[in-house]
């Protein structure tokens, strides 16, 4: 089964900027419970669709992903349909101590947000942090994009 292990973090400057790719990403939710999201994304001329299965409570860097590419005008005909307001973040990917990481800078609601997440092999895996980054928010569950389109940073960024 495909798994996802992922870890997330603030973002504490863009100095990194200058050495990663960005592309724009839009995503919304088709169905989204507490334990499985269905997301439809366009990311630059690309678009996936992706189910998510959170893993046991106690495993919550771990997910279980399905992802397939899709045409991207079906994801803009689908986007029409998500329930909630889409997600819009421009997506940068920088490698770092031998990883990929991404880099998103979110827009509309959740202006303000820089958010890097990278993606690993193990759950204990020990990973090499760059400097940019700052708290970890991986067992936040306001940081996950699917419940940013639901309460956007916009509404809680201040309290």
């Amino acid at each position: 089964m495909p798994l996802e292990i992922e870890r997330k973090f603030l973002v504490t400057h863009t100095h990194w900027r200058s050495e990663a790719l960005g592309l724009y990403c839009c995503q919304g939710y088709l169905s989204q419970r507490s334990d499985i999201t269905v997301r439809v994304r366009t990311l630059g001329e690309k678009a996936f669709l992706t189910i998510k299965k959170r893993q046991e409570p106690t495993q919550r860097i771990s997910r279980l992903e399905f992802e397939y590419e899709i045409p991207f005008h079906e994801a803009q005909e689908l986007q029409k349909l998500c329930k909630i307001p889409l997600i819009e973040k421009t997506r940068y990917r920088l490698h770092y101590g031998g990883k990929m990481w991404d880099i998103d800078q979110f827009h509309g609601r959740n202006e303000g947000l820089l958010m890097a997440e990278v993606e690993l092999n193990d759950p204990k895996e020990a990973i090499e942090l760059p400097s940019w980054v700052g708290e970890e928010v991986s067992d936040d569950s306001r940081y996950y994009n699917s419940n940013l389109a639901l309460h956007p940073f916009e509404e809680w960024k201040g309290s």
